[in-house]
């Protein structure tokens, strides 16, 4: 079994698990040796605050330095 089906039973072996909790969250790539984690454009959950919640909306957001 390959590390990808294994982590994909691990997901759906919870009680109430689908599909959908299996799914790929990240997306790895490397170029010239360095090493990028980004999270997936389909990832259901992000992390950070929601739309519409303080922070959540950009560079202007940034935290105040005062």
């Amino acid at each position: 079994m390959t590390h990808e089906q294994k982590l994909r039973d691990q997901f759906l072996r919870a009680e109430h698990s689908t599909e959908a909790d299996a799914a790929p969250r990240i997306e790895v790539t490397e170029h010239d040796g360095n090493v990028r984690i980004d999270v997936a454009d389909t990832a259901a959950v992000r992390p950070g605050p929601g739309p519409g919640v303080d922070g959540a909306d950009g560079p202007g957001d940034a935290p105040r330095s005062d």
